[in-house]
């Protein structure tokens, strides 16, 4: 009985071997490039390569391409910094410039439409085909943003002088691109894109850092101002990229992590992260009254706590407080967890 069922397992064995091969042969195309490898045998020669000399060599042109970014970057700053020095603030400043949204759009007299002008564009091979102008930028402002406010009018104007050099991503929620391009809003007619919120922004603005986002859910909290609430967390949350660390604490008159299984510490803000606690965010409900000491003593602990395990960010930390006021200055908690040193932003 052995010998039968060793020999039946040989003969399903040797029948599955021979289907993979067939198989294999079929689709690896092995059988064809070994006809190939035929006719080319006796003009292929094999050469011994010094894997050394390949790095090294490698290693020289990387070198080189970053010392030309290098200097490329340290030309940008220059110019950004010396066209904004020699710029003087006007709140009068009237400045047509090309707009992204609005560049060839004609109103019903098919005249121009302000900010907008006839703008040249043509595909690219260089930009996958893409319709640009090589020769001037465009300006992109948020459809949440006036783009005829004195602050951006002013930024736009002394940016003006980078046409030909970069993109330019303000302060003040402007984004100068070159080469220009025209922009499409959604299917709402919004332009969500702002350039303050873009992870290469928000990495070159500011430094990595530990976050705790406290948000009042006490009984005043209840309605509209939870909603703005929820709200402004979700846009800090838009702020903090790869290199933060985070924790989002409910308070009443007692601590509620929005995320229980994230007690006492801070996660990585990537993400997938955020999109969890965003979901989270829903679930916050307002009742009690509102206990801030105790939730801005869990914060520093947490911060303290963490700081000391070598984790994070290993930079700034900081505090948020989203919340429809204080009663209170709370010095005696601030005294005994970020004086005199302030390592903690409030």
């Amino acid at each position: 009985l052995n010998v039968l069922l060793v020999s039946r397992v040989k003969l399903w064995a040797s029948a599955f071997g021979g289907e993979i091969k067939s198989i294999s042969a079929k689709y690896s195309g092995s059988q064809l490039l070994q006809k190939k490898y035929k006719e080319l045998e006796k003009s292929v020669r094999v050469e011994e390569i010094d894997g050394m000399k390949v790095v090294k060599n490698l290693s020289k042109k990387m070198e080189e391409m970053f010392r030309k970014k290098k200097e490329a970057i340290r030309r940008l700053v220059e110019a950004a910094e010396e066209a904004h020095l020699q710029h003087e603030e006007n709140p009068e400043l009237q400045y047509e410039y090309f707009n992204a949204v609005l560049i060839n759009e004609v109103d019903e007299e098919g005249n121009n439409v302000e900010l907008g002008g006839e703008f040249v564009l043509e595909p690219n091979e260089h930009f996958n085909n893409l319709s640009v102008n090589l020769s001037l930028s465009v300006v992109q402002v948020p459809t949440n943003m006036y783009n005829k406010d004195p602050a951006i009018v002013n930024g736009v104007y002394w940016s003006e002088s980078l046409n030909k050099v970069f993109y330019f991503g303000s302060a003040k929620g402007f984004f100068r691109q070159y080469p220009g391009v025209k922009w499409h809003p959604d299917e709402h007619g919004v332009i969500a894109f702002d350039c303050r919120n873009r992870k290469w922004y928000i990495q070159a603005a500011t430094s990595p850092k530990d976050v705790v986002i406290l948000v009042d859910v006490s009984g005043s909290m209840k309605g509209l101002r939870l909603t703005i609430a929820r709200q402004t967390v979700s846009s800090i949350l838009d702020t903090l990229g790869d290199d933060d660390f985070f924790n989002i604490i409910a308070y009443n008159q007692e601590i509620h992590y929005v995320e229980p299984c994230l007690n006492g510490t801070l996660v990585r803000a990537d993400r997938n992260n955020k999109a969890h606690f965003r979901e989270h965010l829903d679930k916050l409900f307002a009742k009690g009254i509102g206990l801030l000491g105790d939730a801005l003593t869990e914060a520093f602990t947490i911060l303290g706590d963490f700081n000391q395990t070598g984790h994070g960010s290993v930079c700034s930390q900081a505090i948020m407080l989203v919340t429809d006021g204080a009663t209170q200055m709370y010095d005696d908690v601030f005294a005994k967890f970020n004086w005199p040193d302030r390592k903690v932003r409030n």
